[in-house]
């Protein structure tokens, strides 16, 4: 399926010179849902991926995360935008081209050493993922993979992650 064609480009968004990959027209699209979803999970299991937990980040990895947990038999674990989650958590603050933003986990989100995978809709720069990859940690996960709908090439995203397989379905 051709998920490019699902995706829609709107320029200068959020700022002048952006090109944003808007991916509401793939989620209203049932095949390319569908497909979205089984071929990330598909992936995961063909690279022996096993999870106890997936984590998605909000908002757009709470889309993803719970539909790809399902399929591999694994929990879900948000990782919200600060005080939304109401025990205590651990912070993770991360720079974004127009300042700095912070995401946060349950303290008690993993058991010891789990297994954890990584959804979020797309890779850029990176710093979104590796906040995520760093609250993981802190909480007392272990990433295992990570899975994007989108990549940036252009934009090194990858070289802020660990070496773990790293699945994306869109390359710009």
């Amino acid at each position: 399926m051709d998920l490019k064609s699902l995706i829609r480009d709107i320029p200068d968004f959020p700022k002048p010179g952006i090109v944003f990959r808007d991916i509401t027209t793939l989620l209203s699209n049932p095949e390319g849902l569908r497909y979205t979803i089984d071929t990330l999970a598909q992936k995961f299991q063909e690279a022996g991926v096993r999870a106890d937990y997936v984590v998605g980040m909000e908002s757009r990895g709470f889309i993803f995360g719970p539909p790809i947990a399902y399929q591999l038999g694994a929990g879900f674990v948000p990782v919200r935008k600060p005080g939304k989650l109401p025990a205590a958590v651990y912070s993770a603050e991360y720079d974004l081209e127009y300042g700095t933003d912070k995401l946060e986990v349950h303290q008690d989100a993993f058991t010891p050493n789990s297994q954890v995978v990584i959804i979020d809709d797309l890779i850029a720069t990176g710093g979104t993922a590796a906040a995520t990859v760093n609250l993981v940690e802190q909480a007392g996960g272990q990433v295992v993979a990570l899975g994007f709908i989108i990549e940036l090439r252009d934009l090194g995203g990858r070289q802020q992650l660990p070496d773990v397989p790293v699945i994306t379905l869109v390359d710009y």
